[in-house]
């Protein structure tokens, strides 16, 4: 079994003072050049506590912020993908071979022996499934560019890419991948409100744990009410509550406090 694992690769620099001063922008006749200019510590801080408590949230979305996501599936990058305003950038199943086959095995699978025997036994029949349709097409399509008039080195390497592309459809959802992804802190928040829910699903609720992590560890102020509406507000999930409020509160509070 693998874990996900998240980086932060990058994010704009002094994001909590880039996001105060174009707030400043709004509220005041600051000219562009000098916006940045008498934001201390505690005015920055401020003015986010300000955008904060009346609501304004577009200053916000002028931090970004950038991830390295990996030993995730499949399943994960269906979900992660429904959040429109983002930029991805996912590792091809069309051009990087499985030749070292990786896959997400859930933990509930995982803790019972009889089900991982089966998963196993799955995982390994695709992924030989997968090495037989991909020599197969790869020989079929390797005469055919040898009879264009290919090199041989040539054609080898046409023939692998265009077999890869057919065969990866026996791949599974557990198949593992990795990703780059870019978002504002607006649509952070938004992400965090879903996915660190306890109704999330177990894979994505992991990993956008531990992006409110990194990004609290950067940005405390801006992120201080991120995670799930029930850590700053009532649970909006009536009925499907998982009725934990008060736990969900405490462990976001020592998620953001762990170092």
């Amino acid at each position: 079994m693998i874990n996900s694992t998240v980086t932060l690769i990058a994010y704009t620099p002094q994001p909590e003072k880039v996001v105060s001063a174009s707030a400043k922008l709004c509220y005041s006749d600051t000219g562009c050049k000098t916006l940045m200019e008498g934001l201390t510590e505690e005015k920055t801080k401020n003015f986010l506590e300000m955008l904060s408590n009346i609501g304004h949230q577009s200053p916000i979305e002028h931090a970004y912020f950038t991830f390295g996501i990996e030993g995730v599936s499949r399943t994960l990058l269906a979900q992660i993908t429904r959040h429109r305003i983002a930029s991805f950038s996912v590792q091809s199943q069309r051009y990087v071979k499985k030749s070292n086959f990786v896959y997400v095995t859930p933990p509930a699978i995982a803790d019972d022996p009889k089900a991982l025997e089966i998963f196993n036994k799955s995982m390994q029949n695709a992924f030989n499934d997968y090495n037989s349709l991909a020599d197969i097409l790869e020989d079929k399509y390797l005469n055919e560019f040898l009879s264009q008039g290919l090199t041989e080195k040539q054609a080898k390497s046409k023939a692998e890419k265009k077999a890869i592309e057919d065969a990866r459809f026996v791949l599974p959802n557990a198949c593992e991948t990795k990703m780059v992804v870019s978002m504002n802190a607006r649509s952070l928040m938004n992400f965090f409100s879903f996915r660190c829910c306890n109704r999330a699903q177990w894979e994505i609720k992991s990993v956008a744990d531990q992006m409110l992590k990194l990004c609290y560890n950067v940005a405390p102020t801006l992120f201080k009410e991120a995670g799930p509406n029930c850590v700053h507000g009532s649970c909006p999930e009536g009925k499907m509550s998982c009725g934990k409020c008060a736990e969900v509160r405490k462990f976001y509070q020592e998620l953001k406090n762990d170092g």
